[in-house]
């Protein structure tokens, strides 16, 4: 009787599946659960190395100058986008200017091979953010020169701006809550695309 349950025991007992890999028959003890597959011990420690050091690779080696000039280019279309929007429709529409973090991750991504890193992520919010003032600038000249031909006025706020004082009152008109929240979402965007993968935590049989 003793032995019967001895042989009986969980421990010893064979799990109705077949390693996703190698296709050896697996046992509770020998059996990891990676997403929707099982896989055997060993199996599972040599993809896991595997992707560890497919992981590492995309954070090394990048090129910065070729992302910057990739960021640079996104955020440039991102805001010329929004100001030729402005001018087409007289409408300042300002989610128009999540596409300007967007571009800028991308950009940064795909110039830099498909690459990720923490230093392409700081590198996208910079070039997000200065596009970013540089769209809310070109937005708020168009309705300014406006007012200003109706008023029958000769002055006009040109781009380059005149002076250092023109260029933050201009950014500054009308400045409120909703731009800081499109600001915030413009940042988010361009941290979240470039943001190095992370693989989940590592399974245990």
């Amino acid at each position: 009787m003793s032995e019967s349950l001895s042989e009986g025991t969980p421990d010893a007992a064979p799990v109705a599946n077949n390693c996703a890999q190698c296709s050896k028959a697996l046992t509770v003890g020998d059996t990891v659960a990676a997403g929707d597959r099982l896989f055997c011990r060993s199996c599972y420690v040599s993809l896991r190395a595997e992707l560890e050091k497919v992981v590492a690779s995309m954070s090394a080696d990048v090129n910065y100058p070729q992302a910057a000039i990739g960021a640079v280019l996104g955020g440039v279309v991102g805001a010329l986008a929004w100001w030729g929007f402005t001018v087409l429709t007289h409408i300042s529409f300002g989610l128009f200017a999540v596409a300007i973090g967007y571009l800028a991750g991308h950009g940064a991504v795909r110039f830099a091979g498909g690459k990720r890193s923490g230093g392409l992520q700081a590198l996208s919010i910079a070039v997000a953010l200065l596009s970013y003032l540089g769209a809310i600038y070109l937005v708020n000249m168009t309705f300014i020169n406006k007012a200003l031909a109706t008023q029958g006025e000769a002055f006009r706020v040109g781009f380059p701006p005149q002076s250092l004082e023109l260029l933050v009152r201009v950014v500054t008109v009308d400045f409120g809550v909703m731009d800081l929240v499109f600001l915030a979402i413009v940042v988010y965007e361009a941290w979240k695309i470039p943001r190095p993968i992370a693989l989940p935590p590592e399974a245990t049989p």
